[in-house]
């Protein structure tokens, strides 16, 4: 009997004594998701999508457009509008796909600290976002170049280092906003249809009501929280208009972001 102790007492031991392994760097996680996100068929054909448009909008620039027209803005703009609206996809991919496509249970059981992931998800969302606008505005950069001298003009740069980061914060805005409608929804297809009505369908609501309503139009700056966006990319931003974009991002960005947040942590993953 004592013998039959002995060895349980040091089965203990050993159990108390097992190694701690440390967890998986964030860094490493981060470059899972990355690879996530471009590594399926989804996320790879968005991306030739998105190049493909880029192309095709830079010649369209470039065969059409009028000497006066071939600016740096013209060129960076004519790049940056596909990459604008499809890039947020890529952010609700990134989110939606451990539902959608039921990796979940692989994810939260290499790494079971669900905030990991999605810090994770959110850290990859701002890199695409930041990536992607410094390449529109690289490749925007050399089509200017290459245009005015096929064009035998001279290059005009007409986009300033503050207009630069109004159009980055705007497009940052629209990631986050791909970004929360994946985490309240966990579901691609749903997403998806909600950010291009966001996009499309709630932008031309609201600028018939306002064109109707003199109330609503003083209101919309208010509450309109796409209408502020859309503000971003003419620049020159004061107090007031900080403080409507503050107040419509709370209202229609932070505060779902939040709720969905909170579902995602305690939501079954099967």
């Amino acid at each position: 009997m004592s013998t039959a102790v002995i060895e349980s007492g040091s089965v203990a031991e050993r159990e108390r004594a097992r190694t701690a392994h440390a967890p998986i760097p964030f860094r490493t996680v981060v470059g899972v998701e990355l690879r996530k996100a471009f590594d399926t068929r989804s996320g790879f054909w968005l991306m030739v999508a998105i190049a493909a448009a880029g192309v095709l909008a830079t010649g369209a620039v470039l065969a059409f457009a009028s000497n006066s027209d071939l600016t740096y803005d013209s060129f960076a703009g004519a790049i940056g509008v596909p990459m604008t609206i499809l890039l947020p996809v890529v952010a609700i991919l990134s989110v939606t796909g451990e539902w959608s496509q039921r990796a979940g249970l692989t994810t939260f059981t290499l790494v079971p600290h669900r905030g990991r992931v999605i810090r994770a998800k959110l850290a990859v969302t701002v890199l695409i976002g930041v990536s992607s606008m410094a390449l529109a505005l690289a490749v925007g950069a050399v089509g200017n170049i290459v245009a005015t001298g096929l064009k035998g003009i001279d290059t005009t740069w007409d986009l300033s280092f503050s207009s630069i980061l109004y159009i980055v914060g705007a497009d940052l805005i629209g990631m986050l906003v791909g970004f929360m409608l994946g985490v309240v929804t966990r579901n691609s297809a749903g997403a998806i249809v909600t950010y291009f009505s966001y996009w499309f369908v709630i932008p031309t609501l609201s600028m018939v009501l306002a064109a109707n309503q003199s109330w609503f139009e003083r209101a919309q700056p208010w509450v309109d929280f796409n209408f502020d966006q859309g503000r971003l990319y003419d620049g020159g931003f004061t107090g007031q208009d900080w403080a409507q974009l503050a107040v419509t991002g709370t209202f229609w960005l932070l505060l779902p972001l939040a709720f969905g947040l909170w579902r995602v942590m305690r939501a079954e993953v099967k």
